[in-house]
């Protein structure tokens, strides 16, 4: 009897929120019910289909002890927690998969909007100067001629936001959650992958760091880290450190600031001596999507003491929480330096030359290889004040601490060279010669892109990076070029010969971009089946979703998912990057 009139009961129950679940209301729930929202409105069935299922007997059972003592309120908690759904493992699995989503819901009430605008806008004092809708703002905020995912006339945002503090970036986040406003970071805006877009359209947010949280904060030279803001721009750091006889460990691309290097997880040529930004954080203050403000760690160069959340957020683009604040390692600069630079016969000999290096356990501050194709480039474009062999060249830089031990490694490395079939060895022997060798390694992407513009004024320069395993590297390039060479497009080849990333610089037009297409697409589907990665260093965003999945399955992307979920349950961070989070989104 007893059994018969929770059966009864429950579905009652059941059919009743069946009903009503699209009209709870959670727009100003704390993140805890947001969460629960996501679980039991967007993610739960409340089938009660009368099909045989083992969980019946389960959800009778949980619910006895609550009739017998006597409280409704224990049957609604069970119920709220997902106790009657029909499939009980759904309630607690960890990994979220995109069909069991459903599509987020961000505000769209012309009069919240209205609202939403005027409370952000107290937030930073009525300020002209710290917001602006200006369509040159807007259109800068939005896209850029590099990146390789643009933005659509409909993918702007509503306003730009400059925050002068964490405790604004927190207010406006709280607005934002409260209301469900898409938020989307920004600091330099030099990403390559669409990072920045506005895949929301006119209800986004942006939030710009670079205007007043472009602060150096302390440096503690002692302990060898720095505090900055997320708004610094990289070489301004690198210039206040090096006068101080340090320098930051990554050298992204020109324009980067700290922010961007620690959502993409950027690294560079300083890579192989010294890390990528995954090595070179001490600790993060990040605001979370309800405005928690949190510090990931305290200051020691190393710690055992719970989750690693410094790493959670590196590289996580933006869509976890928004980085206002880091602590960067300094490391000491050489004190002396010189550059070597090496052409060979072939890619597959130079790379020969790197895994005998990496071999003998030589510790170089940097080594590049530029393609036959690239030096090629350089020279008609009379990018550098000298004429270059046109073949594959690897580029050095070797640091010590004083000449012997300099000489020593210089030695060395002509030795694994010459064993290697160099055409010719040639090193600096004073500062003027170290810029003049290093110059070709500068202004590659430039030479690349200054030829394919003599040929066509109009033309795009599509740039993309790929990583394997460094045995691997030689015959992923050579592949690579064959194709590209085949194309009939200006292309080049730069790599980061040390952990095995390279990157192709693809010339084109409008008429062009299905063969660029094609090639990037085979490029990265090249390293993947060589298990590497769709990207070394450059992050998703965008551009390499499908990729992503390719390389790591969706186990693994289901998991990124529901933490993306645990975070930031109404998905108001940097929407639709790294992964789907929205099941009617069928963009590739």
């Amino acid at each position: 009897m007893l059994r018969s009139i929770l059966k009864n009961t429950t579905n009652k129950r059941i059919s009743l929120l069946s009903k009503q679940r699209k009209n709870i209301h959670f727009q100003n729930a704390s993140p805890t019910a947001l969460l629960l929202k996501n679980r039991i409105v967007g993610n739960c069935n409340y089938s009660t289909s009368s099909k045989a299922s083992p969980n019946n007997s389960n959800i009778l059972t949980s619910l006895i002890p609550g009739v017998l003592i006597g409280t409704g309120l224990s049957l609604g908690t069970c119920y709220f927690l997902g106790l009657f759904d029909d499939d009980d493992d759904a309630n607690y699995q960890s990994v979220m998969p995109l069909d069991e989503l459903s599509p987020p819901k961000y505000c769209d009430d012309p009069n919240e909007e209205t609202e939403v605008i005027a409370r952000l806008k107290a937030v930073l004092g009525e300020n002209p100067d710290n917001f602006s809708i200006s369509p040159e703002e807007i259109d800068s905020h939005s896209d850029t001629y590099f990146t390789s995912h643009h933005a659509t006339k409909e993918q702007r945002p509503q306003i730009i936001l400059y925050p002068h503090n964490t405790e604004q970036v927190s207010q406006i986040l709280q607005i934002c959650n409260n209301y469900s406003v898409p938020v989307v970071p920004f600091s330099g805006g030099t990403s390559l992958e669409g990072h920045f877009v506005s895949t929301r359209g006119k209800r986004t947010v942006v939030l710009d760091f670079s205007r007043y949280m472009n602060n150096i904060l302390e440096l503690h030279q002692k302990d060898l880290d720095v505090v900055v803001e997320a708004g610094v721009p990289w070489e301004d750091l690198n210039s206040y450190l090096n006068d101080h006889g340090l320098l930051f460990g990554c050298d992204p691309g020109p324009g980067a600031e700290i922010g961007g290097c620690i959502a993409n997880s950027c690294s560079g040529t300083n890579a192989n001596r010294y890390g990528t930004m995954k090595e070179n954080v001490v600790n993060l203050t990040v605001v979370l999507a309800d405005g928690s403000i949190i510090k990931t760690r305290q200051r020691p160069r190393k710690s055992s003491a719970g989750y690693n959340l410094t790493g959670l957020f590196i590289g996580s683009e933006g869509t976890l929480g928004v980085v206002t604040e880091a602590t960067i390692k300094c490391h000491v600069m050489p004190k002396h330096e010189t550059v070597a630079v090496i052409p060979f016969p072939s890619i597959a000999l130079a790379a020969d030359c790197v895994s005998t290096i990496v071999g003998e356990g030589l510790q170089l501050n940097a080594m590049e290889l530029l393609d036959d194709k690239m030096m090629k480039v350089i020279n008609q474009t009379g990018s550098t004040s000298r004429t270059w062999l046109e073949q594959p060249t690897l580029f050095f830089k070797v640091g010590g601490q004083d000449d012997d031990d300099i000489k020593k490694q210089v030695s060395m490395l002509e030795k694994i060279a010459s064993a290697n079939k160099a055409i010719k060895f040639e090193f600096a022997k004073n500062d003027d010669e170290k810029l003049e060798l290093w110059e070709a390694r500068k202004v590659a992407l430039w030479s690349t892109l200054d030829a394919g513009k003599k040929l066509n004024p109009k033309v795009n320069l599509w740039t993309t990076d790929v990583a394997v395993p460094i045995s691997k590297f030689a015959s992923v390039i050579d592949e690579t070029k064959k194709e590209m060479e085949s194309s009939g497009l200006i292309s080049t080849i730069v790599g980061h010969a040390g952990d095995g990333n390279f990157h192709a610089f693809i010339c084109y037009d409008e008429t062009q971009k299905p063969i660029a297409e094609k090639l990037v697409d085979n490029m990265v589907k090249r390293a993947i089946d060589n298990e590497g990665t769709c990207t070394g260093e450059h992050g998703i965003g965008l551009g390499k979703r499908q990729y992503l999945l390719e390389e790591l399955g969706d186990a693994p992307v289901n998991l990124m998912r529901q933490i993306k979920l645990s975070l930031d349950p109404q998905r108001i961070l940097n929407p639709d990057k790294i992964f789907k989070i929205d099941p009617n989104d069928h963009e590739h």
